[in-house]
């Protein structure tokens, strides 16, 4: 672990942490445009401004118990990295807390998923992920709910507006779901009361206009109230959380737009508890 900058208001001592923060600057398979390694440092960077008082939910950011453990380094073993990131995600779980992941590239979502082990693996992602490869290579960031669906039941992939021919047939089997950028404002959560949630937003989920500052921009997106709005409705079944795919190429839109998803979901989950 390196000295990173601390997510404003992540001051919890780790051993009374509710929530535990790390950074993962994996970037090795960008298909298009790389710099998501920069993402954990832009997205604390931007976070800065943001109020620590919460007036729907009447809470303070710096009272519920957040921690923030820096950055866990990045090395060009994909494989070995994601089985040492989850291996600091499941010490994170086995302490009772909800572990935070911020991205990096979306493969460092595997390991997040690993560590949970979640019923169901939701996903705000413009692309599907469902390749068994990419290039080759099996832990692109293009193969993430391929890999997610080896651990959770059923995944739910919601904004997703492209994929290749042979994503979109392992899409429409039972246990994946899809719903397109224009109905998700009217989607509405179905989970059972004791199904566990891993929740992963893929930055570039929202619309390129609102978060130009991600790898593999895809127009036709989501809005960024329609991302919060997913957010706060999932938060409460949600056991872990990452933002991704966040890179170092805009003024700051996509990686504020992250830190505000984080807040909205610690808001939103440590209401319900």
């Amino acid at each position: 672990m390196s000295s990173k900058p601390v997510f404003p208001g992540a001051s919890a001592d780790r051993e009374e942490a509710s929530y535990v923060l790390l950074g993962a600057p994996l970037d090795v398979s960008s298909t298009f445009e790389p710099g998501s390694r920069f993402g954990p440092r832009r997205i604390r960077h931007y976070a800065e401004t943001f109020d620590d008082y919460d007036r729907r939910t009447e809470s303070r950011f710096t009272d519920l118990g957040v921690c923030d453990h820096g950055d866990i380094d990045a090395w060009d073993d994909v494989e070995e990295y994601l089985a040492f990131l989850r291996g600091e995600l499941s010490d994170v779980v086995r302490e009772g807390a909800i572990p935070l992941v911020l991205g990096g590239e979306h493969t460092v979502s595997v390991a997040g998923v690993r560590a949970v082990d979640p019923d169901v693996f939701v996903c705000l992602d413009a692309h599907l992920d469902c390749r068994a490869e990419y290039a080759g290579n099996e832990y692109s960031h293009a193969t993430t709910t391929a890999h997610a669906l080896d651990v959770a039941d059923r995944a739910v992939i919601l904004g997703a507006r492209t994929g290749s021919e042979e994503e979109w047939e392992r899409a429409v089997e039972s246990d994946v779901m899809v719903v397109p950028p224009e109905d998700v404002s009217e989607w509405t959560t179905d989970f059972g009361s004791e199904e566990s949630i891993y929740l992963s937003v893929d930055i570039d989920a929202a619309d390129p206009g609102f978060a130009p500052g991600t790898g593999t921009k895809e127009p036709f997106g989501l809005t960024p109230r329609e991302t919060r709005t997913v957010v706060r409705q999932v938060a409460p079944l949600t056991s872990g959380f990452d933002v991704v795919e966040v890179n170092d190429r805009d003024d700051g839109q996509a990686a504020s737009l992250a830190g505000k998803l984080l807040r909205e979901f610690v808001y939103t989950h440590a209401a319900d508890r």
